[in-house]
């Protein structure tokens, strides 16, 4: 037993670094940087990996709906929170690690209205 825990333990403590590794240096650069992405590759961010969760056509999934109706109670600013931080005792994570505030900001308006500006 002991010979296939030890390696088991080794290949996860080496996962664990390095996650925390690209973590630390997404942080500086996120928390630093204004956005260095287009409003396209914003979009696609939002479709998929918002989607992955609230559903491809935002109506809810794991996460509840993203629909401009279902946010009207949020402003732009509660909403850039909320991306940026995540909601503790959820399944919502926090983002800013890989966006910046200026992105999590382009986020919230394209999700409470369809148009980013």
């Amino acid at each position: 037993m002991g010979v296939y825990v030890m390696p088991i333990l080794r290949n996860s403590l080496v996962i664990l670094i390095t996650t925390l590794a690209l973590a630390g240096t997404y942080s500086v650069s996120a928390e630093n940087a204004t956005s260095s992405r287009s409003p396209h590759a914003l979009e696609q961010m939002v479709r998929q990996d918002c989607g992955s969760c609230h559903g491809l056509t935002f109506k809810g999934g794991l996460g509840s709906p993203l629909l401009p109706e279902s946010l009207a109670a949020y402003s732009v600013e509660d909403l850039t929170t909320i991306i940026l931080d995540g909601l503790p005792g959820t399944a919502m994570p926090p983002w800013r690690a890989i966006v910046t505030p200026d992105e999590a900001t382009w986020m919230a308006r394209y999700l409470k209205t369809g148009e980013p500006e």
